[in-house]
């Protein structure tokens, strides 16, 4: 599914990680309500009526099918390997908007919390945005439009650390509930202590 250009900024989804901390399983395709959490964030973020893409790994396609029926775009890595940076170049190709990224793997976060990034961005489209705890900040990122082009340069694994830090002087964190900015679960400890807090999930 190809992406037409808005006036919404891109929201970009990182699936496309090897799990490896995971010891076999699939955090993307851990169960949360009963639904995978891959799918369940990207459900969330086309409920914003912004444009989506999903980069996914070429090795993963259980994640794939986790998307079924949605409209999202999905971007394959081919070389995902070589670290999340990879990723961010690859899904914003073609892209000339602001750009807010989203590991896929916070089961905390929700529709009206990037409603909310989306909603402050109207407000300060030359903001850099970070979801955060309090003062403590965490994700998403919403980087606008003029910053995008520097992402298309980042190598490694760093993400877009680099390109944040360059422009800390236009940072503003937008808080949101909990600690949903900062919950990312990348090992089976993570995934059940999560469950134990939250019975319902």
């Amino acid at each position: 599914m190809a992406l037409r250009m808005t006036h919404l900024p891109l929201i970009l989804i990182l699936a496309a990680g090897a799990a490896s901390r995971m010891r076999g399983g699939d955090k993307m395709l851990e169960q949360v309500a009963g639904v995978p959490q891959l799918r369940r964030i990207v459900n969330a973020a086309c409920a914003t009526g912004a444009p989506v893409r999903v980069a996914l790994p070429p090795d993963r396609p259980l994640r794939a099918a986790a998307l079924t029926g949605l409209a999202c775009e999905q971007v394959l890595v081919a070389n995902a390997s070589a670290g999340m940076s990879a990723s961010i170049c690859a899904g914003i190709a073609g892209w000339t908007g602001a750009v807010m990224i989203l590991p896929a793997d916070m089961p905390d976060l929700d529709t009206p919390m990037l409603q909310r990034m989306l909603a402050c961005h109207r407000q300060d489209p030359r903001a850099l945005l970070r979801g955060s705890s309090g003062a403590e900040p965490g994700h998403p990122v919403l980087f606008p439009a003029d910053l995008v082009p520097a992402l298309r340069d980042l190598q490694g694994d760093a993400g877009a650390r680099p390109v944040v830090q360059a422009a800390h002087n236009r940072l503003r964190l937008v808080p949101l509930p909990d600690r949903a900015a900062l919950t990312d679960l990348d090992t089976p400890e993570d995934w059940a202590a999560w469950r134990a807090a939250r019975p319902e999930a």
